[in-house]
């Protein structure tokens, strides 16, 4: 009876997995137009994901994104162009929509900052270090383990690179 009932158990999972199998096939893009598929990936690659924020709407999977690029397919396929798309984004989310925002005087901080503060960093780093080059070797702090110790006054020339 044990063994039967074994022999079905087994049965059963050999034609699950069977029909699992017959039933895998590729995944079909979601458009039917190959080349439309193709323009709504690179228009999607361009806009971020509003959920994820440090995503495009191409690599995520949040359902805004989904939505925002069925969006996007919909619109291409009504005849609506990359730009025309691009000004509907914009205007419905904000130039956070967009990875790339145009530069204006709202984002001109965003564009201009980085190259400010590494500008800044480096005359930082220049004149700390003209400064020190002026100074004399006395004006730096002498190193505690030379002077502490006496055996190490006499060969002072000797100690080791650290």
């Amino acid at each position: 009876m044990l063994k039967r009932s074994l022999q079905r158990a087994l049965l059963c999972i050999c034609l699950a997995l069977t029909v699992g199998a017959l039933q895998a096939r590729e995944a079909e893009s979601a458009a039917a137009n190959p080349e439309l598929e193709a323009r709504m990936m690179a228009l999607s690659t361009e806009l971020r994901c509003l959920v994820c924020q440090n995503q495009t709407i191409a690599d995520s999977h949040a359902d805004l994104a989904v939505d925002l690029r069925q969006q996007i397919r919909e619109m291409l396929e009504k005849g609506q162009n990359e730009r025309q798309i691009r000004d509907y984004m914009t205007e419905r989310y904000g130039d956070f929509v967009l990875y790339r925002p145009p530069f204006q005087a709202t984002t001109a901080l965003l564009w201009i900052g980085p190259a400010a503060l590494l500008v800044l960093a480096l005359g930082a780093l220049i004149i700390v270090l003209r400064r020190r080059q002026r100074l004399g070797a006395d004006a730096f702090d002498p190193d505690p383990e030379t002077d502490n110790n006496p055996d190490n006054s006499e060969n002072a020339s000797h100690v080791p690179n650290r």
